[in-house]
C-alpha cells in the first residue's frame, strides 16, 4: 500500500503561530519567560516521538508529509502525535499563565 504524499497540515492557526512567534524569539521579555517555559515542558513532558516531532516542525520548519518521510511513519501518525503533543503543551502552559 502506497503513502499519501498529498496531505492537509492542519496546523496552520493562530496557536501555531503563536508557537512559533515565541519560540523564534520574536516576543518581548514577557515572551523570553515563556520561551523557556515552552521548551522546559516540550523537553520534560513530552514523549520521545512527540518531541522529535515538534523539534523536527517548529524548529527544521519541515512539513508533515516530510516528517513522515523522515521518521517512517504515515503523514496521519504525525498529525496525531503533533495534535497529543500541542493539546499537552497547552495543558501543561495553561497552569504557568494564568
Amino acid at each position: 500500500m502506497s503513502r499519501r504524499k498529498s496531505y492537509s497540515d492542519t496546523f496552520t492557526g493562530e496557536a501555531d503561530n503563536g508557537i512559533r512567534r515565541i519560540l523564534e524569539g520574536e516576543e518581548n521579555d514577557k515572551g523570553e519567560r515563556l520561551r523557556r517555559i515552552l521548551l522546559k515542558i516540550i523537553n520534560n513532558d513530552l514523549t520521545p516521538r512527540q518531541k522529535e516531532i515538534i523539534m523536527l516542525y517548529y524548529f527544521k520548519r519541515m512539513d508533515v508529509v516530510s516528517i513522515a518521510d523522515v521518521l517512517g511513519v504515515t503523514p496521519q501518525a504525525v498529525s496525531a502525535a503533533m495534535s497529543r503533543a500541542r493539546l499537552r503543551i497547552f495543558r501543561i502552559l495553561r497552569y504557568y499563565i494564568m
